[in-house]
């Protein structure tokens, strides 16, 4: 998910491109001042302004990057599972590894999302385990590399934590879904710890602010504000997903089609076109299917009264210039919504003719109609207003990002093509 753009590309690392978005920058400084202060009290520091400046810089900029090492992990361990890495993006928060699609089996998912905080525990260990070496070498240097290990200690727990968007409420998907045999169940399970995590830290980060610990706080408070956003936001992908898989096209189809009998006159196809402009209907573009003894037997344009004289109007019948109903673009009445979603796209006409059971013209379906019925199934009324601007314009009402909804389950495996 790109929640706050992809920002400038500075480099690419095996072939991944690194994104910063200009939020990292304001971090940035924020760390450099915090460390800066740390660094000043020390008897080391003392009288070298320039030199705490300079060691609060590097303790800032090293800690993003290992921030950076952490989404490596993910991304190295993603390629290993055949999942394409997108970039890796820095942000106001951390850092985030945009994948095409999900790893196919849970175990896979978990490989991938335990990643990140095995790096930074590897890390952690490693300099943890340097630093009186370090001091040894300069008090300075001792302190950059505590501060360093520290600091991955912390990031890899605190990602960890089993709620999401963390790491930790990755893995608990990931252990649900192999537990349950739902990858939906996996979701619904971290989505909901992560939503108790994230009030839990706006909670401690209120009581932190108000005993004094202004920063400390307003960092857990953002930090629980984005993991509420991206809860909500999940909840509500969620039951848009719900509702694309459970719903069919015969519940949502309405009739916006005409018949005719392929032995009429081709006038009655004018007259017929005239009669919807004298109606003031608005859907002058409803295909016209023909019948013949009872039985469907094509389709017909208005193409041939633009090509032929008004004088052979009378002369010529439907049935001269009857089309076969497969070349209309179709969807059956028991398939599923988001079938629906990915043939609208593939129709030049914007709508679909829908079959009964018998393979038989039963009803139409366009973007407008799809979108209310999606809209239903989460129980969101709009306006008449609203829904009658995409009846006209034939798109998705409030601009619903159904192809892209339909799109990301397909990548990550929760359609049965079968369905």
């Amino acid at each position: 998910m790109n929640l706050l753009g992809d920002g400038w590309q500075l480099m690419r690392i095996g072939g991944i491109p690194l994104r910063v978005h200009p939020s990292w920058f304001i971090i940035l400084v924020l760390f450099t001042l915090a460390f800066q202060r740390e660094v000043a009290q020390l008897p080391a520091a003392q009288g070298l302004v320039w030199a705490s400046w300079l060691t609060g810089f590097l303790t800032a900029l090293l800690l993003f990057v290992s921030v950076l090492l952490h989404e490596l992990g993910h991304s190295v361990m993603a390629l290993r599972e055949g999942v394409k890495v997108s970039s890796i993006t820095l942000f106001l928060l951390g850092g985030v590894a945009r994948v095409e699609k999900e790893c196919p089996t849970p175990m896979g998912a978990l490989r991938v999302a335990a990643a990140g905080p095995a790096v930074s525990l590897m890390l952690a260990a490693a300099l943890l385990a340097s630093m009186h070496a370090a001091d040894h070498v300069n008090p300075l240097l001792g302190n950059l590399v505590t501060q360093l290990g520290w600091l991955n200690l912390i990031l890899a727990l605190f990602n960890l934590l089993p709620g999401l968007p963390l790491d930790g409420g990755l893995i608990l998907k990931a252990l649900v879904w192999q537990w349950t045999g739902s990858q939906r169940k996996g979701i619904q399970v971290a989505t909901a710890s992560g939503r108790c995590l994230s009030l839990l830290a706006m909670m401690i980060g209120f009581w932190l602010m108000f005993k004094g610990g202004v920063w400390t706080g307003l960092w857990l408070v953002m930090l629980g504000w984005f993991g509420m956003g991206a809860s909500r936001s999940q909840t509500q992908t969620l039951a848009l997903q719900q509702v694309l898989q459970k719903e069919t096209v015969g519940k949502t189809a309405s009739r916006h089609f005409r018949v005719v009998e392929a032995d009429q006159p081709l006038r009655t196809l004018s007259q017929m076109r005239l009669g919807a402009v004298d109606s003031d209907q608005p859907r002058l573009s409803d295909w016209v299917l023909v019948c013949k003894n009872g039985r469907w037997v094509g389709f017909i344009t208005d193409q041939p009264l633009r090509d032929l004289p008004v004088q052979q109007w009378d002369r010529q019948t439907i049935s001269d210039h009857l089309q076969p109903l497969d070349r209309l673009p179709s969807i059956q009445q028991s398939s599923p919504l988001w079938k629906a979603v990915l043939a609208l796209e593939q129709s030049e006409q914007g709508r679909l003719l829908v079959l009964s059971p018998a393979g038989l013209p039963d009803g139409t379906l366009d973007r407008s109609e799809l979108g209310e019925a999606v809209l239903r199934g989460l129980a969101v009324k709009l306006p008449d207003a609203m829904l009658e601007s995409a009846r006209r314009n034939n798109t998705y009402p409030l601009g619903l990002p159904l192809l892209q909804v339909v799109n990301s389950m397909q990548a990550s495996g929760l359609l049965d093509p079968q369905a």
